[in-house]
């Protein structure tokens, strides 16, 4: 069969795709309570564990380049939970930094993750290989941003 390797389901890419869509749908009501889109609520965990950070570094935590993360900043900040600040030294560095207003919002995302594993029943042991295996197929397919 000469075209079997372009048949859909043959495709490891397609079920990632298909699935990360699809959990990132079920997080959508859970963070229209709280103002925030999945990739708004990702960077706001960054900084919830970090506090201060550079925009590079924190580009290269989400995977996303500053294309993506520069107007998704400008958004958090405009929302009072992120201060961004140039470095007088050299310009071209900015730190995020979470604002109290930001750390407040921690609370109210608190409740998040388990209503998500209370849409996504796999069992614990499948879901801790699974991501485990994410992890490894991420790392193995990630270059530096």
């Amino acid at each position: 069969m000469k075209y079997e390797q372009l048949k859909l389901n043959n495709q490891l890419c397609f079920p990632l795709y298909a699935c990360s869509k699809e959990v990132v749908k079920k997080y959508k009501p859970f963070l229209d309570e709280i103002g925030l889109t999945y990739t708004q609520y990702i960077t706001m965990m960054v900084l919830w564990d970090q506090k201060k950070i550079n925009v590079k570094t924190l580009g290269q935590y989400l995977y996303l380049d500053s294309g993506t993360l520069t107007p998704l900043l400008k958004k958090l900040e405009i929302q009072g939970l992120i201060a961004r600040e140039r470095l007088a030294q050299d310009e071209r560095n900015v730190i995020v930094t979470l604002t109290e207003e930001g750390t407040k919002l921690k609370e109210k995302a608190l409740e998040i993750p388990g209503k998500i594993g209370q849409c996504i029943s796999i069992p614990k042991e499948d879901a801790k290989r699974l991501y485990d295996l994410l992890y490894q197929v991420l790392n193995a397919v990630s270059t530096e941003i």
